[in-house]
């Protein structure tokens, strides 16, 4: 398998020292890797959100029991290391640019789906009983200058025309009195959807969850080789292979090249990255008047998401870099350390316990997809998250599992997100294109 990035992050046996890993629990009952040849209806490619509410779906509303194959740990991607944001996202097209390219009402339907996905994280974790450690309700969109204000009064329009909701905003004197006094907070938005969990107890509950009801889940069980014969794929690891007539690849943006081609040159991974701080004193916290455990992001298109742990850690987390090497995670982790004295003065110097990072999934045309591949039916694919997957890969996972056990498109989607990812233009060069689109971002949101 080929990879765009440096070895390191493709190493399954590295586990990031993360803050979530240092927190979660272990699988109450081990799992193991894949050995020998098996049989199965559905087989799942990638166990983190999406491959686990897929299998966790079938099983349990579906009857099949289907096979995921997971090529590091539970949690080893994405789903055990982001900033466990559940809200709003997926896309990184505006909503008047819906509106414009697919009509109103397709454009209602996809952030209604947006809604419900975020519910319905909650339902599934009070269904199954798991304990995800969620905070909050709720997410401030804050202004990090102020021309960005207007842009926030702008989208507060929108959402009343076009959803029908009232979201509030705040100018900086409320925001101050009310949430967060901080340099580079001179408003906010506040959006009623969203709240904070455990990412990585999520992603292990999840697993726990489908294999309670009848999947069979196998961690350290990379695809090594995928062969199809007579409608039949084959899929090889290390220990076996599974065979099966249909197959959700869920690899998001550790998709690796190589793997089927259908989906080569359609992901284009970036990096987000993370760090997370000694537990701050109730009067820290109140210096810059941030109290409560809402989620936040700024408005810089590489945007900074921001969140209060219960514990009292601050979680810091950033997009951009384009250098996966070692090297540059330290360069990375002492930049961050420098934003976040810009953006909390008071909190400068203040120890980082925790840094890491990984890859959120970009598509070439700035949407999530869950379609099969046009040049075979019984391969699904469904990720293209945008860094927005915690809700939107569980209820994708949900929906590909109605679609895959026979056709039911419910729970529904808009016609723009059930086709398939449409390859990039001159694939080989995607990441020296998203270097210089991180350049021209980076100008325009610093510029005043």
């Amino acid at each position: 398998m080929s990879q765009l990035y440096h070895r390191s992050m493709h190493d399954h046996a590295a586990v990031q020292r993360s803050y979530w890993e240092a927190t979660a629990p272990p699988l109450a009952e081990p799992l193991a890797p894949l050995q020998g040849d098996v049989d199965c209806e559905v087989a799942i490619v990638g166990g983190g959100y999406t491959g686990l509410s897929a299998a966790l779906h079938l099983a349990r509303d579906h009857g099949i029991a289907a096979t995921v194959l997971e090529a590091g740990p539970i949690g080893w991607g994405a789903s055990g290391r982001n900033g466990g944001f559940a809200c709003l996202g997926s896309s990184k097209i505006p909503g008047p640019e819906l509106v414009q390219r697919y009509g109103a009402a397709q454009a209602r339907s996809f952030f209604e789906a947006q809604v419900r996905a975020i519910a319905y994280v909650r339902e599934l974790a009070a269904a199954e009983a798991l304990d995800i450690e969620d905070t909050g309700q709720g997410e401030l969109v804050v202004a990090h200058r102020p021309d960005r204000l207007a842009e926030l009064a702008a989208k507060v329009a929108f959402v009343r025309a076009t959803y029908g909701e009232t979201w509030e905003l705040l100018e900086r004197p409320a925001l101050a009195e009310r949430h967060l006094d901080a340099a580079e907070a001179h408003g906010a938005l506040v959006v009623p959807h969203g709240f904070g969990l455990h990412p990585l107890r999520y992603v292990r509950g999840l697993a726990a969850a489908a294999t309670r009801q009848g999947a069979r889940i196998h961690p350290n069980s990379e695809v090594r080789a995928w062969t199809t014969v007579g409608g039949v794929h084959r899929l090889a690891t290390a220990g076996g292979s599974v065979r099966a007539r249909r197959v959700l690849v869920a690899t998001n943006g550790f998709y690796p090249e190589g793997l089927h081609p259908g989906l080569d040159g359609c992901v284009l991974p970036a990096l987000s990255s993370i760090v997370v701080t000694r537990p701050l004193s109730e009067a820290e916290r109140a210096a810059h008047r941030w109290t409560e455990p809402c989620l936040l992001a700024d408005t810089r298109t590489l945007l900074f998401y921001i969140r209060l742990l219960r514990d009292g850690r601050l979680l810091f987390g950033s997009r951009g870099g384009t250098d996966a090497s070692p090297a540059a995670f330290a360069e990375r982790k002492a930049w961050m350390a420098a934003r976040l004295a810009d953006k909390f003065p008071r909190w400068a110097g203040v120890r980082l316990d925790y840094a890491w990072w990984g890859f959120v999934a970009l598509a070439a045309d700035r949407l999530p997809h869950l379609a099969p591949l046009a040049d075979d039916p019984g391969v699904w694919w469904a990720g293209h998250y945008h860094g927005g997957g915690v809700a939107m890969g569980t209820w994708f996972g949900r929906a590909a599992a109605a679609r895959l056990a026979g056709g039911c498109e419910d729970p529904p989607l808009p016609d723009f997100v059930t086709t398939r990812p449409p390859r990039f233009p001159l694939a080989a060069l995607r990441v020296w294109m998203l270097r210089a689109a991180y350049l021209r971002y980076g100008r325009s949101d610093e510029r005043a």
